[in-house]
């Protein structure tokens, strides 16, 4: 009997204290892990500026006014450059009068005349003419002007109409190189009415060298007329940006140090041949 009180004793004990122990749960932590930042590089931007070709304008005011860019001049020149040097072949008239006049009468191209009639020179129907017309106010109001199927024609006429009218006989007789001769026999001759008709002309022909053309159909060596001498002192044109060709250049390495084309280079100086000499003053801009 004893026995079994002291094992129920102990049993009393014994669940007492497991009832006092505390139970620990431990629990699976949860890490928060914050949200991912997603970093965008802004894709870097072309800051160059781009390049700029400056041109120069200008207005033209013979049977019209018309506003062009020495670009468009230059590709007049380009465009009809063969048929001038032609002409001149055919004709015996420098090829740079001929270019000139065309420029200054037909507005280079873009001139009421030469887009509504093929008209590059301003020619007036007069009594002889059978074919087409279109009137234009030029010295009177509606006067009446030659229609041409194409361009072409009006340089053809051009050039038979200097040659068969007895007026300008005596131009034929001035040497074909001298376009300065040339362009005040035009006037005096009465091919225009505007006084300062020959300065319009050479202006063309020195800014743009279109006499390098009459010493192609002559054969003669050509030098550039970028500068003119007076009293000793040298005196460039300030309206063009020049380069002098130094040894060793070519047309690439120049292109590329102002930032041309071969082509556009030979188009702003009207050249056709891959010749340089040093000295030879260039347009670049």
């Amino acid at each position: 009997m004893f026995k079994k009180i002291v094992l129920l004793f102990i049993i009393t004990i014994l669940v007492s204290c497991t009832a006092s122990k505390s139970v620990i749960v431990t629990k699976k932590s949860t890490t928060i892990t914050p949200n991912k930042t997603v970093v965008t590089t802004p894709r870097k931007t072309n800051t160059t500026k781009p390049i700029v070709k400056k041109t120069t304008t200008e207005t033209i005011e013979s049977t019209s006014k018309t506003v062009v860019t020495s670009d468009f001049i230059n590709g007049y020149i380009f465009h009809y450059k063969d048929i001038a040097m032609s002409n001149m072949k055919n004709y015996g008239i420098p090829a740079s009068i001929i270019l000139a006049q065309g420029i200054l009468e037909s507005g280079a191209g873009n001139g009421d005349l030469a887009l509504s009639a093929n008209n590059h020179f301003g020619i007036k129907c007069y009594k002889d003419w059978t074919g087409e017309t279109a009137y234009h106010d030029d010295d009177a109001t509606q006067e009446c002007f030659r229609k041409y199927n194409n361009p072409e024609e009006s340089f053809q006429d051009h050039a038979r109409i200097l040659t068969q009218r007895q007026r300008y006989s005596s131009l034929f007789s001035l040497p074909k190189g001298d376009y300065v001769a040339w362009a005040n026999g035009l006037k005096a001759a009465g091919y225009a009415t505007d006084p300062k008709y020959p300065d319009k002309l050479i202006s063309y022909i020195e800014r743009y060298n279109l006499d390098q053309y009459d010493a192609q159909v002559l054969g003669t060596k050509y030098t550039s007329i970028v500068k003119q001498k007076s009293n000793g002192a040298v005196f460039i044109n300030p309206n063009l940006s020049l380069y002098e060709v130094q040894k060793s250049d070519t047309f690439y390495s120049i292109s590329k140090k102002f930032n041309l084309t071969v082509e556009e280079l030979k188009l702003k100086n009207n050249l056709i041949d891959n010749t340089l000499s040093i000295g030879q003053k260039l347009i670049i801009k």
